[in-house]
């Protein structure tokens, strides 16, 4: 049998050139096929047996990312045994190029994108909150991440990218010059994500604004405060100032005073510390720490006592202080005690009315 219908030449190239060709790309096909059928079905039932979802996300990344790479390899192969027209040998060239960046960018993004929530989830396993400040902070690494990967592209593809990076420079320091508040916010929203002064949920207090925290962007932070307006804060204003966070409040100190009259007796004195003490212990969430009689006051003897409420909840707060309240007045009406308030008492010298008279006569009788 005659194979010289193989020799015949169309487009610069032989028929057998041509089979060549496409029995490269279909191998290469089959061997993908192959590999994605056996491989990632191997290694999605390796991934099913783990408890977490992190390698079912490298099994999705390679084969979202890396199977069109391999493709395009393989058409490249293929095509490049061929004798190509310069002019379409170098669209060739550029589309593979082009193609080839922009899943290998996809893929870099992909890792990183991976490698970020698996760094920050093994360090903070307990938060609930972590997700949507990653969310926020990826678009970010994208740009980067992809105006790297253009840089790189326009390097291999034969442009100068020097006056390219030159003008990104300018454009930078352009930028940088005309947003400065901008990207202060910015910033400081990465020391925000980085450091963890607050998360969300956490009530806050910053300077004169109390509330707690709703969101947190990359230029403003907003509280919900007590009263239930919305309060917007620049990044900038909150890492320069001094942040109370009463969300990571264990327990809460609490040190109140009150006064009894200074006709109390010694004996009531002495009574009242361990009065107190009883009192507290007896109230829910509160713990004692000590009571004293602490001094001697205009109108009255104070007392000072220290308790501890075993929340960072207000309201709990509250709830033990009234009860501490209400239990104190009901000890001291039974134990005859009386509280002390602002009082005021004028001593007045009496004179008889004969000796008043006399003075009288007296004043009169004086010369001028």
């Amino acid at each position: 049998m005659s194979f010289n219908f193989l020799l015949i030449e169309f487009l610069n190239n032989e028929l057998l050139d041509y089979l060549i060709a496409a029995t490269i790309l279909l191998s290469c096909i089959i061997l993908i096929r192959i590999f994605r059928r056996l491989g990632f079905k191997n290694l999605r039932k390796w991934a099913a047996k783990t408890d977490n979802v992190y390698d079912d996300a490298i099994v999705n990344i390679i084969e979202r990312d890396l199977i069109p790479i391999a493709y395009i390899a393989s058409t490249y192969l293929a095509i490049n045994n061929l004798t190509l027209h310069p002019i379409l040998e170098s669209v060739v060239e550029v589309t593979v190029v082009i193609l080839s960046t922009i899943f290998a960018i996809k893929l870099f993004t992909a890792s990183v994108e991976y490698l970020i929530k698996i760094y920050w989830i093994t360090y903070q396993p307990d938060n609930a909150n972590l997700e949507q400040s990653i969310n926020a902070l990826l678009p970010a690494i994208r740009v980067v991440i992809w105006l790297i990967g253009i840089v790189f592209l326009l390097d291999n593809l034969g442009f100068d990218i020097s006056a390219v990076v030159a003008s990104l420079g300018i454009g930078g320091v352009a930028i940088a010059l005309a947003s400065q508040g901008v990207l202060q916010d910015l910033f400081s929203y990465f020391s925000i994500l980085l450091d963890r002064p607050f998360e969300l949920g956490d009530f806050i207090i910053v300077g004169d604004y109390l509330g707690t925290v709703e969101y947190v962007g990359i230029k403003t932070t907003r509280l919900r405060s007590i009263s239930g307006e919305e309060i917007v804060i620049a990044n900038t204003d909150l890492t320069g100032s001094r942040i109370r966070n009463f969300k990571r409040m264990r327990q809460r100190r609490i040190v109140f005073k009150f006064g009894v009259v200074y006709e109390t007796s010694a004996e009531k004195l002495a009574q009242i510390p361990a009065l107190i003490q009883e009192i507290i212990d007896h109230t829910e969430n509160a713990t004692c720490d000590r009571a004293h009689f602490s001094g001697y006051g205009e109108y009255s003897l104070d007392f000072e006592v220290v308790y501890f409420v075993n929340t960072s909840d207000y309201n709990i707060y509250m709830n033990a202080q009234q009860q501490i309240n209400l239990a104190v007045k009901a000890k001291f009406a039974q134990h005859g005690i009386e509280f002390a308030y602002p009082t005021q008492i004028n001593y007045l010298n009496s004179l008889s009315a004969d000796s008043f008279e006399d003075r009288q006569h007296q004043a009169m009788k004086m010369p001028s």
